[in-house]
């Protein structure tokens, strides 16, 4: 062999590793290779596009940027677009389940990839609450419209309301996206394309229709909240610009993946994107940001210009649409729980399959059970901090270990090469490092929590168990 690692992957103790040969030849555990191309860009389009248009833009508008909202997604989609490229190298490379966990794994060793797999199944369950969360505000925009009212407990989370005490649809979205997701990968791709195409015609009926609406004095003042306000609101929206990395999980369950896995993540974040950057210039063009509800953005905008029929259209299409961002991230988490469990870091007891599905059922009623606790009774904001900074450590191992890779293994196999080594994998780096300093100390708090309660678990569990433990 003529590269400069030879399989196995080497490294010892909490940096032991395999190699890219010999996890790419691992037999696979029986998940069902059933999705194609254009299923799996709509997988990351669906877990792209949802929550960042239909919930956070207007709550990060109100809160955070104004009309600078339009900069912020901008600039996490910079970032975002670094590490993409980077992914998509190693989507082209390593057709496994697990995405950021295995190819830390891979190229930076056992510890390394445990920590972001341990970090990525809290961040993904707490996204799929926040979007639960801004599906169930939407809900109830439209429930007003129609002139209906649902008793005040069960419409939001304690602190939420008067007299809340629980968010009740939010909970019950959670435990359907669960049941659907274990129904089998080939019938849930078909629902997630079918709702991805519906949700696309929705945001595009927006931006038409809203353009004709926008007053240009409603972008002035573009900065209220300082230049600081668009960079401290990227930090918040940067998990509505990365579904690519939980649809890459599903690399195990697509039919080529090789080849398939890098163009689904390309196209998915540039399509993406080119909605976002519309659907907001929009959105801060139609009403002034102080007067943009945080909950459900478009609706109210679209009801304050007497366009109220519309807006419960809107209101019914993120409703549906915003669902595919559940789907996606919740089929992230377990593909991630999968792997460690496969790995032998988890307990096997988490990987087992369904016998006929050929889903790993049982993480998947974890995920679902979970997530429906943290969207019943927390608010979208502290559950939307839970999300962003393991996604951002998780982009720069990514980020780091392709370079890494890249001079490692030079001759290694690539279906997809990222252009600009080393400086573009780099950035992405520096952006995600540069993004992490915005967010706030309780977010530090509760990943230092989290982090060390990962310590824990692998010092007593995952280290001694692991697939890797008995080899070396």
């Amino acid at each position: 062999m003529t590269s400069r690692e030879s399989a196995p992957g080497g490294g010892t103790g909490i940096f032991r590793r395999k190699s890219v040969e010999e996890i790419a030849d691992e037999t696979d555990e029986g998940l069902s290779r059933s999705l194609g191309l254009w299923q799996l860009t709509a997988i990351g389009v669906g877990g792209i596009i949802g929550a960042g248009i239909f919930a956070l833009a207007g709550a990060v508008a109100h809160e955070t940027a104004g009309p600078a909202v339009l900069l912020s997604f901008l600039i996490a989609g910079l970032a975002s677009a670094a590490a993409a490229l980077s992914y998509a190298e190693f989507a082209g490379m390593i057709p496994k389940a697990g995405s950021a966990y295995t190819y830390g794994y891979v190229v930076l060793g056992e510890a390394v990839g445990w920590f972001i797999g341990w970090d990525l199944l809290l961040e993904y369950t707490a996204i799929v609450a926040v979007v639960a969360i801004s599906i169930s505000g939407y809900f109830g925009f439209l429930l007003g419209e129609l002139g209906l009212a649902l008793p005040d407990w069960v419409l939001g989370a304690p602190g939420t309301g008067d007299g809340h005490v629980v968010d009740l649809f939010a909970v019950l979205l959670c435990l359907l996206i669960a049941f659907l997701l274990n129904r089998g990968i080939s019938s849930a791709a078909r629902f997630e394309t079918f709702v991805v195409g519906l949700k696309v015609a929705v945001v595009l009926l927006v931006i038409v229709v809203g353009f004709f609406h926008v007053k240009t004095a409603n972008y002035s003042p573009f900065f209220p909240f300082g230049v600081g306000g668009a960079f401290t609101g990227a930090a918040t929206v940067f998990f509505a610009v990365f579904g690519y990395d939980a649809m890459s999980t599903a690399a195990e369950e697509a039919k080529d993946s090789r080849r398939h896995m890098p163009k689904a993540i390309v196209w998915s974040l540039a399509i993406s994107m080119v909605l976002y950057v519309l659907a907001t210039l929009v959105l801060t063009g139609m009403q002034n940001y102080r007067d943009i509800d945080p909950e459900s953005g478009f609706s109210s905008a679209f009801a304050s210009v007497g366009l109220s029929g519309l807006a419960s259209v809107i209101a019914v299409g993120a409703i549906i649409g915003i669902l595919t961002v559940m789907f996606t991230f919740m089929l992230g988490v377990t593909r991630v729980w999968f792997s460690m469990s496969r790995d032998g870091l988890m307990p096997a007891w988490f990987g087992k399959l369904h016998p006929v599905r050929r889903v790993p059922s049982r993480v998947t009623w974890i995920v679902g059970v979970g997530s429906a606790l943290i969207a019943g009774f927390l608010p979208i904001r502290q559950a939307a901090e839970l999300t962003n900074i393991g996604i951002l450590l998780a982009f720069v191992v990514v980020c780091v270990a392709v370079i890494v890779l890249r001079y490692r293994r030079p001759d290694a196999p690539r279906t997809f090469r990222l252009p600009g080594m080393p400086v573009v994998p780099a950035l992405g780096a520096l952006f995600s490092i540069w993004l992490i300093t915005f967010l706030n100390p309780v977010t530090w708090l509760r990943f230092g929590v989290w982090f060390l309660l990962g310590a824990l678990v692998y010092g007593l569990y995952g280290y001694r168990r692991s697939a890797l433990a008995d080899r070396r």
